[in-house]
């Protein structure tokens, strides 16, 4: 799966075509990873809100807790990548010359 695709699963978004299975024109990787980032900061400002109209009594405790298991989902699949990321330079720096 591209990261494109799990990028927009967990954004909440649909998934770009990817009929090729590579990026559309101009969409790269660090074009992604912002995404990713992005979407992390959008679900952890959605999550806030929630939590803030539940305390105001505007709000319903279901979607705050939805709003925030969202919020963590997002932040452990963003570490998730990053050590990946992380792991695949340490591999490549291991490689003999």
């Amino acid at each position: 799966m591209a990261i494109e695709q799990l990028i927009a699963g967990v954004a909440g978004g649909a998934a770009p075509p990817a009929a090729t299975g590579r990026p559309a024109a101009g969409q790269g990787f660090e074009q992604s990873l912002g995404r990713l980032v992005t979407s992390v900061e959008g679900t952890n400002a959605d999550a806030n809100q929630a939590v803030s109209r539940m305390l105001d009594g505007s709000g319903d405790v279901h979607d705050a807790m939805i709003a925030l298991q969202r919020a963590d989902l997002t932040l452990q699949f963003t570490v998730q990548v990053r050590n990946k990321l992380v792991q695949a330079y340490q591999d490549i720096m291991r490689m003999p010359v």
